[in-house]
């Protein structure tokens, strides 16, 4: 899975409220489905090798999840400084997963139902992960006050810098999930022989 990257870093001279708050927002979650052809495993594979999402225009893959998050901020100037009051997301998740043109029987629709529904499974966690990135970029924005920023302009670029260290960390255990799982021996790789091979 792919996503965007925010600008980060962190300057001095701020300071981190704490408050306790509710995060009763909830993400929407969809599936995208792409066609492919094929009886057989083999076939079914090697369709996926053909019209899988592209990732970075270079290589194609199984399945992909992306996302959209907007955010609705209230900024408000306080004692000559400013404050992020709330922040509430706006988050949508897309899961691309392939879907076999035609139906499929006896041995190989069993190795199909097996292989979606794992490749279903490990996309959910890279959804789980986008949502805890969310619930974390909450967690460090509400209440943070930046001093000496009237027009609540300091506190914008502030908060964009404070939140690549959260981007980057949810990134960084994409890439590791999905080298434990597409990895020799990992659950998407199983999944994959049994399909190809029929076993």
């Amino acid at each position: 899975m792919r996503l965007r990257v925010m600008a980060g870093g962190l300057a001095a001279g701020l300071l981190v409220v704490s408050p306790a708050f509710a995060a009763d927002w909830k993400a929407v979650e969809r599936e995208q489905p792409y066609l492919i052809q094929g009886t057989t495993g083999s076939e079914l594979y090697a369709s996926i090798g053909e019209r899988g999402p592209e990732v970075g225009g270079l290589t194609r893959t199984i399945a992909h999840t992306t996302f959209k998050l907007t955010w609705r901020r209230d900024y408000r100037p306080r004692n000559g400084g400013c404050v992020l009051a709330s922040a509430r997301p706006k988050l949508t998740i897309t899961y691309t997963l392939p879907k076999p043109a035609s139906r499929l029987a006896g041995t190989v629709r069993g190795n199909w139902d097996l292989f979606i529904t794992g490749v279903r499974d490990h996309e959910k966690v890279h959804g789980e992960m986008i949502k805890d990135m969310v619930r974390e970029i909450e967690r460090v924005s509400v209440g943070l006050t930046v001093e000496s920023d009237t027009d609540c302009k300091k506190i914008r670029e502030e908060l964009t810098r404070r939140l690549a260290a959260i981007s980057q960390e949810q990134r960084r255990k994409s890439r590791d999930f999905d080298r434990v799982e597409l990895g020799d021996g990992g659950n998407i790789h199983q999944l994959i022989l049994r399909l190809v091979n029929g076993g």
